[in-house]
């Protein structure tokens, strides 16, 4: 009590203080603002009384926490108050300069400097206000959630009786006796009384209706269930599956609302008295849970399903679903038990008693169903190899965890209540049911969703491969966390509050980031990129075609572009979004000096495909030579430059390469290139003649440029034959080795008609002083034919190859 008291004074004190020095600053809350902080005053006051007592429920506890939440929203949006007026303040402050140190300021600038500084302060007291009961507000919070907590698990490791003593038997069964015996008369003493006719009498007309409507729901809906689905499938995706499983929803549906006008015909008649009341209060939540059992064991092993998406031998489908909808009224059995608790006070003996079959029978059929997966698993079924395999690749590792999970926690659960630890038990079992149907529903969710890509993009059963239907599970798995925390006992404030935190965001340094500014960013930088890109898009296709620069011109003022308008995006989103990262750029010097070092090849290549835009030495379409590669320029981008080569492969080559090398530019400018075209003639042909011919061929060429003229060149005399050249521009070098093939065609054509033979080199062996060839180096063959005149012979080739003997040798070439 005393430290709550001197936060309080501490709180008080700071206030008045700040307002103290300012005198406008009490001026800026308006009376209901100062009704609003006193009434927060109280409500810490009081909320520090409970902690500090520490005797309140968790109930109370928890709408104190709603008292204080309400309260913290609001100063935390009062945190924000006259924000932006604050800044343009400061901003005035700071246009007057500094203020003189060695000289009196001038009276009129002290005067404005004076005014603002006051009128600044004065903003600035909601701000303070707001943020130190802000920070209060949360301290109490995290207070209570604290006590809750420890609550929690001081119950969840409290031992109480063991169900196996048989002396609590006949306790428990007296006051279930006595728990149902109180019902009924009650029941029966409400039945009896006049105003229960009476009111029976006054509203008769709609308990009729009701019930009739009830009745037809109950009793037809699944058959008007199934003309519905007979009727929608008129409209196409008949075989899908899609109207199949929405026919499965409807039946859920309509026999669900039969209850719920069930229940309201019979709270119409107020037949029950206030037990019955509040037991049948969970009669449509009871029926829920069983008609979702039935709906999932029939989702799951249904005998018009090709496969099962949890698979079991076959043979065990019906046991399967058996055994789930047992599950279903295990879980009506214990939430009912859980009332009769709620409603009459029962010794923690009978609790204990009357929980523990539950608890064993549902261990029982969590193991019963555990071992049907693994004799599914050791039999490898046909149906398992059929699944669908997207989703049973992305979920068979789930499911043989939850499988695992199931059978350990199958075996612990009746272990603790054994040992006393009821709570402990409960809070284990159920939720691993829940949490067995939560994961299975998911998976149901999934195959639908793949079944509705497939209506919907034409490809069938093969969408459950697809993409979609990926992204789609990866959604409902994320949207399902939540529930899986509840389910295992997370409270909904501390979801909330989480979820609270997670929309303050995290501060680095003096810089806010929140998901508000967060997607304020994306949302403007994604504009501004669509926009860019909407552009570049009209540039490339309407406009620069129309102007006379060159593609690879066109490509650099677009590519241009698109850098200068992301950049503009981001810094407009930045601006947009409230982000000050002017506290970052400490760090981010920091850290930009070690980075450098790391990135540096990619911040030379960067520099290098800007100064590629800019000088352009290449573009787009050009046909270069750079480290021994040869091909077409066929993309420029910031990092590298994508090389088509004539092998029709793609080379990506690092833009400083293209820099700091050498590099050939066929077509830099235009696409005139010159050939040359080698040919040999053997010795003795007429030069002049071949020189003409040559000429003729050249010039009768459609790529050739005449002007200027092609020229033939006689190079010299070669080892084998006379070299000639012909050397000729074309008009587009591109073509060059299309013209060379010509060409080489064409002399071919006419050195036959004008009988001029193109020489091929020939060459003949001479041997030296065949004598001194010893006999086992050279066949007898060749020493018969050796003379010693030294006349050429011909050797056998496959017997002896050149420079094999041991003999000198000369080499002669003959034409």
């Amino acid at each position: 009590m005393r430290q709550a008291l001197t936060r309080i004074r501490q709180a008080f004190w700071a206030i008045l203080l700040l307002l103290a020095g300012t005198a406008a600053g009490w001026a800026e809350f308006s009376d209901e603002q100062r009704e609003f902080y006193a009434s927060w005053i109280r409500t810490a006051e009081r909320a520090e009384d409970v902690i500090d007592a520490g005797r309140a429920s968790n109930a109370a506890l928890e709408v104190l926490r709603r008292d204080l939440v309400q309260f913290r929203e609001d100063f935390n949006t009062g945190r924000t108050r006259n924000r932006d007026r604050i800044a343009t303040l400061e901003a005035q402050i700071n246009a007057l300069g500094p203020v003189p140190e060695d000289q009196e300021e001038a009276a009129d600038i002290a005067d404005i400097r004076a005014r603002l500084t006051e009128r600044m302060q004065s903003l600035q007291v909601p701000q303070v206000v707001s943020d130190e009961a802000y920070r209060h507000a949360n301290g109490l919070i995290s207070e209570i959630d604290t006590i809750i907590r420890e609550r929690r698990r001081a119950s969840l490791l409290e031992r109480g009786p063991t169900p196996l003593n048989p002396e609590h038997w006949p306790e428990a069964w007296r006051d279930l006796s006595a728990a149902g015996s109180v019902l009924w008369n009650e029941t029966i003493s409400q039945i009896r009384a006049d105003t229960t006719r009476k009111q029976i009498m006054t509203h008769l007309p709609p308990i009729i209706g009701l019930l009739a409507m009830s009745l037809l729901l109950l009793t037809r809906g699944r058959h008007w269930a199934s003309r519905l689905g007979d009727y929608l499938r008129q409209y196409g995706g008949r075989g899908t599956g899609v109207w199949s499983f929405v026919v499965s929803l409807v039946q859920v549906a309509l026999p669900y609302l039969g209850v719920v006008l069930l229940v309201q015909a019979i709270s119409l008649m107020e037949i029950l008295g206030v037990r019955g009341s509040l037991i049948l209060a969970s009669v449509p939540y009871w029926a829920l849970i069983l008609l979702a059992f039935h709906w999932l064991s029939d989702q799951l092993y249904s005998a018009r399903l090709e496969n099962d998406l949890v698979p079991v031998r076959q043979g065990y489908r019906a046991e399967t679903k058996i055994l789930i909808e047992s599950l279903a009224i295990l879980l009506v059995i214990n939430d009912s038990i859980t009332h009769f608790e709620q409603i009459e006070s029962v010794s923690d003996a009978t609790r204990a008693v009357v929980g523990f079959p539950l608890i064993l029978f549902t261990a029982l059929i969590l193991l019963r169903l555990q071992r049907i997966g693994m004799r599914d698993r050791a039999a490898a079924p046909v149906s398992e190899a059929g699944a669908d395999p997207v989703i049973r690749a992305s979920a068979s590792r789930l499911i043989a965890l939850a499988r695992a999970a199931s059978y350990l926690l199958g075996y612990v659960a009746p272990l603790l209540a054994v040992l006393g630890y009821m709570n402990a038990a409960e809070a284990i079992i159920y939720p691993v049911v829940l949490t067995l149907l939560l994961l299975a529903s998911l998976l149901v969710l999934q195959r639908f969703i793949g079944d509705l890509w497939g209506w919907i993009s034409g490809k069938g059963q093969a969408a459950r491969d697809s993409l979609v239907a990926v992204l789609a599970g990866f959604a409902l798995a994320l949207v399902s966390v939540p529930v899986f925390a509840l389910i295992w006992g997370a409270r909904v404030a501390d979801l909330t509050e989480l979820w609270a935190k997670f929309l303050e965001g995290f501060r680095v340094g003096e810089t806010t980031i929140s998901p508000t500014n967060f997607l304020t960013f994306v949302v403007i930088f994604a504009a501004g990129y669509m926009l860019t890109r909407l552009v570049q898009g009209s540039l490339r296709n309407s406009v620069l075609p129309k102007t006379r620069i060159d593609p690879g011109g066109q490509n650099a003022i677009v590519a241009g572009l698109g850098y200068v308008g992301i950049f503009l995006a981001a810094v407009i989103a930045v601006t947009w979004a409230g982000l000050d990262l002017s506290g970052l750029a400490i760090v981010a010097g920091a850290l930009s000096v070690g980075i450098g070092f790391g990135l540096q090849t990619v911040v030379s290549n960067f520099v290098s495909g800007i100064i590629l835009l800019v000088e352009r030495p290449i573009s787009k379409g050009d046909w270069i030579e750079v480290g021994g590669l040869m091909g077409y320029v066929r993309d420029i981008s910031v990092r590298s430059t994508r090389i088509e080569t004539f092998d029709r492969t793609d080379v990506i080559v690092p833009n400083s390469d293209l820099i700091v090398g050498t590099v050939t530019n066929y077509t830099r400018g235009n696409t005139v290139g010159r050939v040359i075209v080698p040919v040999g003639v053997a010795y003795g042909t007429d030069t002049r003649k071949v020189e003409a011919i040559l000429g003729e061929i050249a010039r009768a060429h459609p790529m050739v440029l005449g002007n200027p003229a092609p020229s033939v060149v006689f190079q010299g005399f070669g080892a084998d034959s006379l070299d000639f050249e012909i050397r000729a521009i074309l008009r587009d070098v591109n073509w060059v080795l299309s013209v060379k093939s010509d060409m080489n065609y064409e002399i071919a054509k006419r050195f036959e008609e004008e009988g001029i033979e193109i020489p091929f080199a020939q060459r003949d062996i001479w041997l030296r002083n065949p004598e001194a060839l010893r006999q086992s180096d050279v066949p007898d063959n060749m020493l018969k034919q050796a003379e010693p005149s030294g006349q050429p012979i011909q050797p056998d080739l496959s017997d002896m190859s050149e420079g094999s003997s041991t003999g000198e040798a000369d080499g002669g070439d003959h034409t």
